[in-house]
């Protein structure tokens, strides 16, 4: 699956990708504007307690085809702690699409490159059976942003 090069168009692609039938939730701090239909957009905290009953009770029988999270923890300087929210935010995100995601579903999740996206990566490649890593070309110089796409979720969720 071709996603481009920067997140921002991402929604329009996998609402095109998964079709009228479809559906995408995406999930952020700030919204992006409407794209279509077929997605919705949740203005949230994805670490916060029940965020994941509400976005469930958002989605069409509680399930989707695609899941994009684009959240980033809001840094504070302080290295240690950084890393340790942005983990947090991937495993709420794969916690996402394991709650979500329909067997032939997949999920787009952004992360950082060092030790925690090592882990998320191993922890997607046990559950889906197609994990890529994609580092967008638009993005700032030094910048250490990466996004994983997990693609056709395995039967037994390992």
């Amino acid at each position: 699956m071709e996603l481009g090069c920067w997140p921002g168009g991402w929604l329009q692609k996998l609402a095109e990708a998964v079709g009228p039938k479809g559906h995408v939730v995406g999930v952020d701090l700030k919204l992006p504007e409407p794209v279509g239909s077929n997605v919705t957009l949740l203005e949230l905290d994805l670490t916060a307690e029940g965020a994941l009953d509400r976005i469930v009770a958002e989605l069409p029988n509680g399930t989707a085809n695609a899941v994009l999270s684009d959240a980033a923890p809001k840094l504070s300087g302080i290295a240690v702690m950084d890393r340790a929210a942005g983990e947090e935010l991937g495993q709420a995100a794969l916690q996402l699409a394991l709650r979500v995601l329909k067997p032939e579903g997949f999920a787009v999740i952004k992360d950082f490159a060092g030790p925690g996206a090592q882990a998320l990566a191993r922890e997607l490649k046990r559950v889906f059976q197609k994990v890529s890593e994609i580092r967008p070309e638009g993005r700032r110089a030094g910048s250490k942003e990466l996004y994983f796409l997990a693609q056709k979720l395995r039967a037994t969720k390992l």
